[in-house]
Parts: structure tokens; sequence; C-alpha cells
């Protein structure tokens, strides 16, 4: 046993100096030990060394500082991440933003980063009454209690914070200080619409595509109680004939092009020039499918439903219903429309109790000629199909593009051709391109809107116009007998008419006088009181005809039975 024992060191003391010798001549450091994930929480102190601890021991499995390529991932990961997040979320990650630095001190500077985007420095006052708030329930960014004012001197857009109610009572104060003939200046002289609107709320969904892609930052809004003035006494118009289209609105980047907008409860009370009435506008529901700002009055014309009254006159917008079938392309056969896959919808405008006066101020024609009554309009608007966007469509042109370059190059690395053909060539290929950018034009104004009118004249009254300008569609020798006619049946006059516009004069029109459709309406009209006043002349015609033969007939009876008298 005692030598068992002695042994026993000696052993443990040549197997110690052999790996130590092995490791002196390989130069093999003795490793230490690596701490554990448990040892190293319990030699930390304090919350955030051991929040430390995790998070390296998360990403790096160790406690050493953090390498060029580790940093370098980190920093990619991070920026990918918010990028897919902007792409995918855009509404939830602007909720995020203005949630952490909505506080008292930012509120301020909030509400004026957001004013100045929507604004864009265009001449208007927004106060935010309450703080805007994200609403993560329903994936919005809400707007509380928001007063718009737009007014002279107001060159750039101010936004600020605080009681709507006085902001309104500034801006009416502001405004009654003018003087009302000293407010035109060479950068602000007043002639366009002003307006004081407050609204309750305000409900939008942002995409960062639709910006990326120049559609604005704003893809679904939602605008519920809207009150206020909309004052255009300041409005001044020139004394020249003025073609409606010029007032056109022209495109810019970052117009806004809203993919859903919904709007309830709006009452406005609206200020026309020269003197005209006030009176009040009401829209109690609405829903548009998209609202584009270049394609403004064309988007709430193709509206999904719209109710409201205009000066006490109930109006409606809906998708046109016709017995016996729902969809569209039948009812465009049944309206005799042959190419009826060209049509995308049909709505049917309808207002009741429209008073005169609406029609007959600044227009020439019936309408202008009629001083008193109301009318009842229908129309049945059909709208063409959108063009086709879809990547088949992109696909194709751009494959279209390629052969014809393919072809247009195919002889540059051959040898030339002698100069008659190669100038026939050239010729042959610019007649081409013309072809294609006409046939392109042609099929840009293909696309119509037509919109079948029918009027109702209610108890009207018309005057001879004392002046009337040289209109080219009226005849002035038929001036007279169109108003003896509607003075005559002034209880009850029906007129119907068709109206086709090309799609075109709706791009940048704002409202029914710029798209040319109000003058359109009234030429229509005058054709159809000037076919209804020539078929009564005829048919007077005829009673006379028919009243002289009779008459004649009757005098030669009588004349042949005095005659056998006599006999």
């Amino acid at each position: 046993m005692d030598e068992q024992h002695a042994t026993a060191p000696k052993d443990h003391e040549q197997h110690e100096s052999i790996a130590t010798s092995m490791s002196k001549y390989l130069n093999f450091p003795t490793m230490p030990h690596h701490p554990t994930k448990a040892e190293l929480l319990a030699a930390a102190n304090g919350f955030w060394e051991r929040f430390k601890v995790r998070f390296k021991w998360v990403s790096i499995r160790s406690m050493r500082p953090w390498n060029i390529d580790e940093w370098g991932a980190f920093v990619s990961w991070f920026m990918l991440g918010h990028i897919v997040w902007i792409l995918v979320g855009t509404t939830t990650f602007f909720s995020l933003l203005i949630f952490s630095i909505n506080t008292v001190f930012a509120q301020e500077t909030l509400a004026r980063w957001v004013g100045d985007y929507l604004t864009q420095s265009a001449g208007v006052t927004v106060v935010f009454e309450s703080a805007i708030v994200p609403k993560w329930k329903n994936g919005v960014i809400a707007f509380r209690n928001v007063f718009i004012s737009r007014r002279p001197g107001q060159i750039e857009s101010s936004v600020s914070k605080g009681s709507s109610d006085a902001a309104a009572v500034a801006a009416v104060a502001a405004a009654g200080r003018q003087a009302p003939h000293n407010v035109a200046t060479p950068e602000d002289d007043g002639n366009y619409t002003q307006f004081d609107v407050t609204i309750a709320n305000v409900n939008v969904t942002l995409s960062f595509l639709n910006w990326w892609n120049g559609k604005g930052l704003l893809k679904d809004v939602e605008v519920n109680g809207v009150r206020g003035v909309v004052d255009r006494t300041s409005v001044r118009w020139p004394q020249q004939q003025v073609d409606p289209l010029s007032y056109r609105h022209k495109h810019q980047p970052g117009d806004f092009e809203i993919e859903s907008f919904k709007l309830e409860d709006l009452l406005l009370t609206i200020r026309q020039p020269d003197g005209f009435r006030p009176f009040s506008v009401s829209i109690y529901s609405c829903e548009l499918p998209r609202l584009r700002k270049q394609w403004l009055f064309y988007d709430f014309l193709s509206a999904s439903h719209m109710s409201g009254s205009f000066d006490g006159s109930l109006f409606t917008i809906h998708p046109r219903q016709v017995h016996g079938t729902v969809s569209s392309r039948y009812q465009g056969v049944m309206m005799g429309l042959e190419e009826s896959k060209s049509w995308k919808k049909f709505n049917r405008l309808r207002i009741d109790g429209l008073k005169i006066d609406h029609l007959n101020r600044g227009v020439e024609g019936p309408f202008g000629w009629i001083y008193e009554g109301n009318v009842d309009i229908v129309a049945d608007v059909m709208f063409p199909e959108d063009m086709d966007d879809s990547i088949t469509k992109v696909v194709t042109d751009f494959y279209d593009q390629l052969e014809g370059t393919v072809m247009a190059h195919r002889y540059r690395f051959l040898p030339r051709a002698p100069a008659p053909e190669s100038h026939a060539e050239s010729e042959r290929s610019t007649s081409d391109k013309k072809a294609q950018k006409q046939a392109n034009e042609t099929e840009q104004d293909k696309r119509l809107v037509i919109v079948d009118l029918r009027i109702h004249l209610n108890d009207v009254k018309a005057a001879v116009p004392l002046f009337t300008r040289d209109l080219s569609y009226v005849n002035q020798a038929l001036v007279r007998p169109i108003v003896a006619y509607i003075n005559a049946k002034k209880t009850y006059i029906p007129i119907s008419s068709r109206i086709i516009k090309p799609l075109s004069d709706f791009d940048g029109s704002w409202t029914v006088f710029d798209c040319g459709l109000l003058d359109d309406a009234s030429a229509e009209t005058y054709e159809a009181f000037a076919k209804d006043v020539e078929d009564q002349q005829s048919r007077v015609r005829r009673f006379r005809k028919v009243g002289f033969w009779t008459l004649s007939l009757a005098i030669h009876a009588l004349f042949m039975g005095m005659a056998g008298n006599v006999v």
C-alpha cells in the first residue's frame, strides 16, 4: 500500500511534466475557462448590465466587443427592417413615430410639421385643437377639431395648436379689418375662393408606395363633421370671353390620389359674387372608390353613393338600376351602346327642385333667358373603362418598344445600303412612328363620357334677352318663338338630350363649369327647344292647312247645295 501511494504522485508529476513540456514545445498558452451565461448574470450588477449581458449573449454568445463585421450586419438588419416596416406598414410606422414625440412640449412642433406637409405653403392656416393621436385598433392616424382658413395675407402656411373657436374668431376679425378695395396686392390680390372650415374628425391612412410613385402620402381618408363658410364674394371674372377649359388644374408631382374617401355630416354656407344670396350645401353621406386631385369632379360623379342637399334641393348619386339586369355590360346593350365592354359603370345623378337662378347666372342660351322657376334634373352618366395598367400591358409595351428598337438598328452593323434605299427606309421609319403616335392619341380620344340628360322645367318664366352674344348654336330668329313657347307651357316642360364628351375634358376639371358640361347642357337644351318650337310651328301650319281645306270643302258643298236649290 505504501509503495502504491508513493508511486502515484510520481506518475502525476511525470504526466504534468509531459503536458507542460509539450505546451512549451508547441508554444500553446493555457486556454482560460469561458464563463457561462449564468456566471455572467451572477457577476452583473444592476438592470442595464444584465440587459447588456442578455443582449450580447443572444447576438454573439460572448462579452467581447463587437467587430466591424458584426456592426455592419447589425446596421444592415436595422435599416432593412425599417425599410420593410415603412413599405408594409406606413401608417403603423408613423403612428409609433407620432406616439414617441407627441409629448406636451412636442405637440406644437408635430402639428407644424404635419400641417406644413398637408398645405404645402398654399396660404392656408391650420389649427389643431387637440393632439394628433394614432388609433392602434383601427390602424389610422386621427386629427381632432381641425380649423382650416384661407384668407388674404396668408402668403405662407401657418400651423399652430390651439382652440378652433378662437381661430375662427380671429380669422373673421382679420377679414373685417381689411378694406374691401385695398386688399389687392401684387403678391396676393384675393381673387380666389376664401374659406373658414372646422372639421371635427379626420382619420387618415398613409402609404409610402403612393408617395414614392408621386401620388401623395395619403391612402385612405375619412372626414366627419365639417362646418364653415366658403366665401367667393372676392372672385372677379375677366371682361372678355374666357374658355372654361383654361381654368383646369395642371398636374404636378405629388398631387394626391386617395384610394378610398369617405365624408359624412358636411354643412357649408356658400357666398357667391355679384350680390347673390347666400345658400347652404349639405352632404349627409359620401363614399368614393378613389379621389384624385387631377380628376376631382370626375371622381365625385363616379361616387359609389352620395346624398345631400344644394340650397334646399335634395340630390343623390348612386349606381343606375335597371329591371332585369344587374351588370353594367347589359345596361350598355339596353341603352343602345354597341361596345358594351368599354363601359366601367353607370351612375345616376338626381336633383329635385333646383332653383333656376343657379343655372342662369353667367350662362348664355335658354337657361339665361329663364328668370323664374325651378328644375328637376336626372342624368345617367356612363363612365368608360380605365386604361389597362396591368403588368401584362406593361410587359407587352416594353416588348413592342424593344422590338421596334431592334428593327430600327438592325442595319447598324451591316454594310450600308445605297443612299436612296436608306433614305426610303428612314422615311418609312418616321412614318411608322407618326402612325403609332396618332394611333395612341386616337385610342385616348376614343374614351368618351356619355350623359343622358332629362330636365323638367316647372313653373318657369322667360324673357327675351336685351343683348345676345353671337353663340354658334343660337338662331336669332328662334329666340322669340322659344321664349313664347316657354311662357305658353310654363307649368311643365320636359326636355331630353344626350351629351357626349371626351374623357380628356375632365382632366384637371374641378367644377361643372371648367369641364364645359354646363355650356354643353345649355346648347343641348336650346336644340331641344328649337325642335319643339319647329314641331309646334309645323303642327300649327298643318292645322291651318287642314282647317282651310275643311272650310273650302264646306263652302264648296254649300254652294253646290244652293245651286241645286236654284235649279
